[in-house]
């Protein structure tokens, strides 16, 4: 079987037609073998997907094609063949769900008014520069910091994106407001908004890591300053940058160290439980607390 590979990308541009796009999108990716997921909407595209490397190849250089698309930047990372159930290619209002599609403006250069990008190179310099005044702010789903963070991390109570509004405008961050905010996510995207929120809300010095948690991990692996293994929405479920990565993830029943998370059984429940092996293999174990809560963007991808 040829080299399984999955991309992760996103791109913040106009788009006119977005069904137009859709369509596009889905003709190209059925013909190539590709699963995953696709978003579009009028503020651009967020997509992950999965298949032999050859046609992803071919599926970044077509897409590259479109116009506002041109300097796309797509993430390389392994695969199995078997990330992705199937392939979804939807329209929304959003990109991600901050839960107002207004909230962010749009031009052919991405976001309007959104914190500054620093390569994981730069990131390391400001901290050796300004040290403990620098500020990581996780951008994830609360849930996601269980098992990997930058060190000494701000993690907000978010159960998913549309919560990040409310708990910036709570004033529990205000104290923060003067000091170097760095936000960080998955692969950049949510950052690109939860930056702008920051912004138009009185953060003075706000940036964002450019490719985010899996190009600073891809860079320095575990050796600097991230510390754990990286949630992924996909059938991998999380991504360690090393051997030496650090287990600082607690198992709900027995708090036995752990990085792996299993789906709730309960068919109506959404919620992700976080156990150790032993813990895992007991049925009962893997039955959250919770009734039928959404703790995760069932859409999320970045």
């Amino acid at each position: 079987m040829e080299l399984q590979k999955v991309i992760l990308y996103y791109k913040f541009t106009p788009i006119s037609d977005p069904e137009a796009v859709r369509l596009w999108q889905l003709t190209l990716c059925e013909s190539l073998g590709l699963k995953g997921r696709i978003l579009i909407s009028p503020h651009g595209i967020n997509g992950t997907l999965g298949g032999d490397m050859s046609a992803l190849k071919k599926y970044v250089k077509q897409t590259k094609t479109y116009p506002g698309f041109k300097s796309t930047d797509f993430k390389w990372s392994d695969g199995t063949g078997n990330d992705f159930p199937r392939l979804q290619i939807r329209v929304r209002d959003e990109l991600v769900a901050f839960g107002n599609p207004y909230e962010i403006e749009v031009d052919e250069n991405g976001v309007v008014g959104g914190g500054k990008h620093l390569t994981p190179y730069a990131v390391d310099q400001l901290v050796k520069e300004r040290g403990e005044e620098v500020v990581f702010f996780d951008g994830r789903n609360a849930f996601e910091a269980k098992i990997g963070k930058f060190k000494d991390a701000v993690v907000p109570d978010t159960l998913t994106s549309r919560d990040f509004i409310g708990e910036i405008e709570s004033g529990k961050y205000d104290h923060l407001k003067d000091k170097p905010i760095v936000t960080y996510c998955t692969g950049g995207i949510r950052c690109e908004i939860l930056s702008s929120v920051m912004v138009k809300r009185g953060f003075s010095e706000v940036y964002q890591i450019e490719g985010g948690i899996a190009r600073y991990g891809k860079k320095f692996g575990d050796s600097s300053l991230w510390e754990g293994s990286m949630y992924i929405f996909d059938g991998r479920m999380k991504v360690d940058f090393s051997e030496n990565a650090k287990t600082i993830g607690e198992c709900e029943k027995c708090s036995a160290p752990t990085s792996q998370f299993y789906n709730c059984k309960r068919v109506a429940c959404h919620e992700l439980v976080l156990l150790c092996e032993p813990c895992g293999k007991v049925d009962i174990n893997r039955s959250c607390t919770h009734e039928g809560a959404k703790s995760r963007d069932s859409e999320m991808i970045g």
